[in-house]
Order: structure tokens, then sequence, then C-alpha cells
């Protein structure tokens, strides 16, 4: 009998013994989980996603740069144009005042020269010039208190004027007048219509990459959102080691490659201007070119939003040659006057 269960013994495997109850446990798993889930890795059902528009065009870096000057070569504009103001002072709490849309006429010039008009029921609200370096803005609308003459310079940075007539302000045409008018800066709009060339041999680093966005679908009859591809081209300056962004391009690949945006960044890389281009269009009658006919402005630290559109494309004058005193401003109304040099050489001595 003690020989028998030795013999037993000797038999025994205990390895295999755990393999087979190893081989039972993954078996038991899998058979509980096809059932207590009901094909849980088989379950499936369909969910939208946005289209991938196409045809989708390749480029390189040449011809990316060759779109953007393809913008760049108009030497003046002129035409009648309708203007939608929006103050994005309260945006991070999700609300926008959006003013009426206004009429407005708009000449520009390179470099850097612009007169625009702004316009309601023929009544002239505002008048805005810059010669490239200063600018001047005449607020003609509102209460007196709310009028103003208001002088800088161009590459400087002045405090958003919110003084006691946007505090008193209660009506939404004065606040229009003294907020939106007040801190607009005419060379803001220079910049977005007349795009800076990029000039062969300049010193500057250009970076291409590609990127997919979602965003609403604007063809029409159709609604929903797609995912559209851009090229995204980057422009970079380089000084003692120190790179920063400059400028970044979006460029539309979708049916050929179209300029859609740029974006502006100061010696801190942060947005200072946003502008989105809209529905190219054959501008002007006799001299005419294929340009954006709705540029979208975007200042978020200025905290304001502007959507210029020509009124006429087939009205707009192209190449005319202006005199550089159209460009300057006077003060031809006797309007009190804010000099914002003088206030921050003021704010300087007094700190």
């Amino acid at each position: 009998m003690i020989g028998s269960k030795r013999l037993m013994l000797k038999h025994f495997n205990g390895y295999r013994m755990l393999s087979s109850r190893l081989l039972l446990s993954v078996f038991v798993l899998c058979v509980l989980l096809f059932t207590a889930g009901c094909g849980i890795f088989g379950a499936k059902r369909k969910i939208e996603v946005p289209q991938l528009l196409t045809p989708r065009l390749d480029a390189n870096k040449d011809r990316l740069i060759q779109e953007i000057n393809r913008l760049s070569t108009v030497k003046s504009i002129h035409g009648k144009v309708d203007i939608q103001f929006e103050d994005t002072s309260f945006a991070s709490s999700g609300v926008a005042d959006q003013y009426r849309l206004v009429d407005g006429s708009i000449t520009l010039q390179r470099p850097g020269k612009i007169y625009l008009i702004i316009q309601f029921t023929i009544v002239d609200i505002a008048q805005m010039t810059s010669d490239g370096e200063h600018f001047r803005v005449a607020v003609l609308r509102g209460d007196e208190k709310y009028k103003r003459f208001v002088k800088g310079t161009n590459s400087a940075n002045y405090p958003k004027l919110t003084s006691e007539a946007t505090a008193g302000a209660k009506q939404k045409g004065e606040k229009e007048a003294v907020n939106a008018l007040s801190n607009l800066r005419p060379q803001h709009l220079t910049d977005a219509f007349m795009i800076r060339p990029i000039e062969p041999n300049n010193g500057l680093i250009y970076a291409q990459s590609e990127f997919f966005q979602e965003e609403p679908d604007t063809r029409q009859g159709k609604k929903g959102r797609v995912m559209r591809p851009y090229y995204l081209l980057e422009e970079f300056s380089q000084n003692a080691g120190d790179v920063r962004m400059l400028r970044r391009f979006w460029l539309d690949r979708v049916n050929g490659i179209r300029l859609a945006r740029v974006q502006t960044y100061d010696d801190n890389g942060l947005l200072i201007t946003d502008v989105s281009y809209y529905n190219e269009k054959v501008l002007g009658s006799t001299t005419t070119a294929s340009l954006p006919s709705r540029v979208e402005i975007t200042r978020p630290q200025d905290q304001y939003k502007l959507s210029i559109s020509y009124q006429d494309t087939t009205a707009v004058e192209l190449n005319r040659e202006y005199n550089p005193k159209a460009f300057v401003l006077e003060n031809k109304w006797g309007l009190p006057e804010v000099d914002l040099d003088a206030q921050n050489r003021k704010i300087t001595a007094n700190q």
C-alpha cells in the first residue's frame, strides 16, 4: 500500500497541474466576457465625424510664398465697404457686444497709408488716417463730451481709452463711438489689407507644416462641420541665438492654394492680430485683381473684432496714386484733442 502511494507521488507533476488550472481560468474568463458583455469587443455603433474636404493639393514652400506675395502686388485700394464692429471686452465670460452694420469708405496705399470714413445713414460717425508712422482718429457722433480727436504713433503701445466717457455712456450708440472707434487704430487695417510681402534673402526663417482644423461647413446648401486641410508657413527672426515668431500664414489646400489667415505676434510671442480672408473675387473694372472681398480682423489684446466687406466689388479702384497729404487728417471740426504720446510722456514723468 505504501509502495503504491510512493509510485503515485513519483509520477505527480506540479507544473502540469498549474498549467491546466491557468488554461481553465483563461477559458472561463473568455466565456464570461462573451456572455456577460454580449460580444463586448464586437459591439459597435456609427457616429458622425467631420468630413475631410477634398481634393487636397500639395505644395512646397516656394508655392506658398508665391501665393502670399500674389496678394501683396496691389499698390492701392479704394472702395465702399460695410463695417461690423464687435467689442470682445467680455469675451472671457462668453459675452460680446456686436454693433449695427455701418457704411464706410476706405482708401489704402502702400506703404501703410489709410484713410477710413465710417458712416451711418449718410452721416459721418468717424474718420481716421495713418500716414504709415502716425495715426489720427476723429469721433464725430454722440454727445459732445464723447467727441474727440485722437493722435498717436503707430509703433507705440497705449492703454485702452476708458475715461469718464465710457463710464457715463448709457446708450449703445455712444458706447460704440467711445469704445470701438476711439480705440480702433487705422494701421491695423493697413496691415490686414496690404499684406507685407515675403522678400527674398530677408534674413528671416520660414518653416512649413501641415494642419487639419475642424470648422463649420460653409459650402452652399451644406450644414454641420468639416475637417479642412491647411499648410502653415511660419516666419521667424533670429537674433543672437534668440528665435521668435513674427507671423503665421494659414493656406487653404482645398481646390487650390489660398491664403486664408494671417496671425501676427509681438516680442513676447503673444498674439496681437488675427486676420481671416473670405470670398475671394475679382475687384475693380478697368484695373482688376483677385482679392478677398471680406476681411475679418481680431485684436485679442485690444478686445475688438472688425469685419469689412466691399459693397460693390466692380466699383473698387486699384493702383491709383494718392497724394501723401490725403492720409493726414486735420482737426477741422475743432474737437477736443487727445494726444496719446503726450499722455505717455506725462505718465513717465510722474513715475
